[in-house]
């Protein structure tokens, strides 16, 4: 299967995550009134959790077990997620918008990262 129709699948899936992260994170913040750090946890695992089935299955059709599939994939989030945390407390920092918005930036970098990582380790053919 080419990139570009994995990247069109992983896109399409990843709308899905987004709106899952981005509710649980506004759920969190705007409802609950739980931190950033918190919310976006809470969000992201959320995300993860689809995000794996979806992408093992339907964007790569990986047939890597489920168990080692797992494990990278889970080194993956971990490092791309620290990278944008970093940059979401980068954000927070030196902008004057609404947090909110700067958790919808710090997604978007991370989706792109996640994607080059999960093609070429997680995923990988």
């Amino acid at each position: 299967m080419g990139i570009i129709n994995q990247a069109i699948k992983y896109g399409l899936v990843g709308v899905g995550n987004t709106l899952i992260t981005a509710a649980v994170i506004w759920v969190m913040m705007k409802i609950f009134g739980v931190s950033d750090v918190i919310s976006n946890i809470v969000g992201y695992v959320a995300g993860l959790i689809n995000s794996f089935v979806w992408n093992k299955q339907w964007t790569f059709k990986s047939s890597a077990s489920w168990s080692s599939s797992a494990l990278r994939f889970g080194i993956v989030f971990a490092v791309c997620y620290l990278l944008q945390l970093g940059l979401l407390l980068y954000l927070n920092a030196n902008l004057t918008i609404d947090s909110y918005y700067n958790q919808l930036i710090a997604m978007a970098f991370y989706t792109v990262i996640n994607f080059v990582m999960n093609k070429f380790y997680t995923f990988k053919s």
